[in-house]
């Protein structure tokens, strides 16, 4: 590679890599929680201006260990019911081959969600992913009628059986509960084979027919990775109101409360590679209207406390909604409808363009993988192969451009010297050279960048798609995570540094080359070293396929300078 495609390459890395490293979402602005849609700036304490501490409700969070509670949004000014203990509180469990969910007997709330087909990372965890931290609220029901508001999860409930195991014949669980009057009933549907479930409520009591129910969507997903704080760093509430937006909990500062703006097809909070939605798909589903969230203390700011508002309908006060919750499978959210799968917001500027190589890239490791029943690794090897070898005519005419740019220098010098006070001409003549050689001053850079698009593919492929999560490949213990020995970062910086050196066989000696030679690799190992293994051996396969073609232009190149 001469020294501008070096360069060229080098500014796209630095542009493309490192606002991942530095860039840091920023908090939107502060209005009035009247306006609706806009944010609201909330006090550290919690409390909105102006509310005074008598309407504050408890902090009800039960403290998970490791993690601070989390400050309650205040729900309504006034006619709020106190929050009892009654009764003890059970979890009914349901079963289905994907799933383990335990909703209490308290509301419905949804307190356990086992995911089979996952199993934790957790470094000192064992078993299946588990979402539902401690303290979840994850629906937790509060209906708002005539100026008071009721919880649900003051209710003792009873439900229509002990277990459920999901299949054709059993698919529906309720549960029924009464307190000071008003009646309560919530009836689940399950699919065995996804992870989906529908939620009808029917309350009965109220002061009115209509009002509004808030879903409770706090105070986040529970970590099951090996390194918990980047996965913290991914937590967020992401909506679909014709767009889909991203609101990272770390963006939220210590007691602001935001207002998101509705209406929504589907709400949901997110973790790196799991999800829970609650989403409007079916028809007659409640509207979904706007949500709000609060970010927790500044020693746990990666959990809030939110939820969503729903309109309850007449007569009898009934919501309607589906829930999903499980993995982050872009095919699987796909097929739900929706843009669902724009939970994963990966690409960054560069969506547009990622996003269809990154589609390709990951339906090829896949067919590698399942048809020729190759692990990843090696699928991961044999495509960097792959990729070489089809774009090895187009980067040997690069090559082969540049040593021909190489051959006219010495004409470009004589018309630089010739027309160095006439621009114009300088530019014209120089044209003219270049026809005359048959050169393109572009074909030396354009085609070396072409493996750059796949590049930064499989930076997002392996940074956020679950089909790689925990995968192990010889001594990695996961393609997505960075290599724990650092081997294979430093066999891409040997790599590259072999390529440069090879590339400048035959070269006049050049200062600034020889620095970049020994530079440039150093930049990319310090760079890439906590990016995934995986990207890193792709990047490490693919500059050794490269050496044969870079030896052969060497010595063609020797050849040409020995002919002259």
């Amino acid at each position: 590679m001469d020294r501008r495609t070096v360069l060229a390459i080098l500014l796209l890395l630095i542009v493309a890599f490192l606002p991942a490293i530095f860039l840091k979402p920023q908090p939107g602005a502060e209005a009035n929680l009247n306006a609706g849609d806009t944010a609201l700036a909330v006090t550290p304490e919690g409390k909105a201006p102006g509310q005074s501490p008598e309407t504050q409700p408890q902090d009800r969070a039960r403290r998970e260990p490791g993690v601070s509670a989390v400050p309650t949004v205040p729900t309504v000014p006034a006619g709020q019911v106190a929050e009892t203990q009654v009764g003890p509180e059970d979890t009914v469990f349901v079963e289905s081959p994907l799933y383990r969910l335990g909703f209490s007997t308290r509301g419905g709330r949804l307190v356990v969600a086992e995911l089979k087909e996952y199993n934790s990372l957790l470094r000192n965890g064992s078993g299946f992913v588990q979402l539902m931290p401690e303290n979840s609220e994850f629906l937790d029901y509060t209906l708002l009628s005539g100026g008071d508001s009721v919880r649900l999860g003051d209710f003792p409930m009873e439900p229509s059986r002990e277990r459920l195991e999901v299949n054709r014949a059993g698919r529906t669980l309720e549960l029924r509960g009464t307190r000071d009057g008003v009646s309560a009933t919530l009836t689940y549907t399950f699919d065995p084979d996804r992870y989906i479930f529908r939620v009808e409520a029917s309350i009965d009591g109220l002061p009115s027919d209509r009002g509004l129910v808030l879903i409770g969507l706090g105070p986040r997903l529970q970590s099951a990775e090996a390194d918990t704080a980047l996965d913290f760093q991914t937590y967020g509430i992401v909506t679909k109101a014709g767009k889909t937006q991203n609101l990272k909990f770390r963006s939220l500062d210590e007691g602001e409360r935001r207002d998101l703006s509705g209406p929504f097809e589907w709400v949901a909070i997110k973790s790196k590679y799991f999800l829970a939605a609650v989403l409007t798909i079916d028809e007659g589903a409640t509207r979904l209207g706007g949500a709000i969230a609060v970010g927790g203390e500044k020693s746990g700011k990666f959990h809030v406390n939110a939820h969503v508002r729903a309109s309850l309908a007449a007569p009898n006060g009934t919501f309607r909604h589906t829930v999903y919750i499980g993995p982050q499978e872009a095919d699987r959210l796909s097929r739900i409808g929706h843009d669902l799968e724009d939970v994963n917001p990966y690409g960054w500027i560069f969506r547009p363009i990622v996003r269809p190589f990154a589609a390709i890239v990951l339906k090829v490791l896949i067919w590698m993988h399942d048809t020729l029943n190759l692990a990843y690794g090696w699928a991961l090897i044999l495509f960097g192969i792959a990729v070489k070898i089809v774009l090895w005519p187009l980067q040997q005419k690069s090559m082969r451009s540049s040593l021909a740019m190489q051959a006219i220098q010495p004409d470009i010098k004589a018309l630089q010297d010739r027309h160095k006070g006439d621009p114009q001409k300088l530019q014209q003549e120089t044209m003219k050279l270049y026809r005359e050689h048959g050169v393109n001053p572009l074909g030396g850079c354009l085609p070396m960048l072409l493996p750059m698009p796949v590049l930064f593919a499989l930076f997002f492929v392996f940074g956020n798609t679950i089909e790689f999560r925990g995968v192990p490949f010889l001594w990695l213990p996961d393609l997505s995570a960075h290599d724990p020995l650092y081997i294979i970062p430093v066999v891409m910086g040997a790599s590259m540094f072999l390529l440069s050196w090879i590339g400048q066989r035959g070269l006049p000696p050049n200062p600034q080359t020889k620095m970049m030679m020994y530079v440039f690799p150093l930049v990319l190992t310090f760079m890439f070293a906590r990016f995934s293994s995986g990207l890193n051996l792709y990047y490490a396969v693919s500059n050794l396929a490269g050496l044969p073609q870079q030896w052969l232009i060497a010595e063609e190149r020797k050849k040409r300078k020995r002919r002259t």
